[in-house]
């Protein structure tokens, strides 16, 4: 199997490459086929499923360690974990909301190890079409956000890039999170007033940014 990631293509098995009609057809498939056909050894399944939700998975990692490369790591080992749970995958389950949630655990688990060093946070991809001076602009609130969401306590980080960047359903990223939506609801709260504090006296371009 080959697992893509936002950066690179990662061979964890030596699988052959996909075929391009057997993933024509995959691709309109419904994530629990895919699945299914992944249980029963089709590799080209499991490379759909990758590539159908890698790009939210390593986003969720990315903004709850602001590091690309840890972020690729979860990524690769949460996407793992789901092809070794193929063969005894329920069809009523959800491939994102089971990936977001071991994304989550693995992030949690990366965030209380001793030790742990931070690499600076990638700035977006500026728009080609945009001026020199708006890139930079775009860029520097960008750094100043990301900078800000990562000083906050892990359960409010892990909220808001839930549900404000991933744009996952309350409900879902409270299960994903293990809590009522009720607390999910009062880390929402807690972490844009958090950070609204801290960007007012900054940037008032900033505001914005965590409505």
């Amino acid at each position: 199997m080959v697992i893509t990631t936002t950066k690179a293509l990662t061979r964890i098995d030596g699988g052959a490459e996909p075929r391009s009609t057997r993933r024509m057809d995959q691709g309109a498939a419904a994530d629990g086929e895919l699945m299914r056909r992944a249980a029963a050894g089709d590799d080209d399944a499991m490379r759909v499923l990758v590539e159908r939700h890698v790009a939210r998975a390593a986003g969720l990692a990315y903004r709850m360690l602001g590091n690309p490369t840890s972020a690729e790591d979860v990524a690769q080992e949460a996407f793992l974990r789901l092809w070794k749970q193929a063969g005894r995958w329920r069809p009523e389950a959800r491939v994102g909301t089971w990936l977001y949630t071991v994304v989550h655990n693995l992030c949690l688990d990366e965030l209380r190890r001793p030790m742990r060093h931070v690499g600076e946070l990638d700035p977006e991809l500026a728009d080609s079409r945009e001026t020199p001076y708006a890139a930079r602009q775009r860029s520097e609130v960008a750094a100043l956000v990301e900078t800000e969401l990562q000083a906050l306590p892990e359960r409010q980080r892990a909220a808001l890039a839930l549900v404000h960047y991933e744009q996952v359903a309350a409900a879902e990223a409270a299960a994903i999170m293990a809590i009522s939506i009720e607390a999910l609801e009062s880390l929402l709260a807690r972490g844009r007033r958090t950070l609204r504090a801290r960007l007012a006296g900054l940037r008032p371009d900033l505001m914005g940014e965590v409505e």
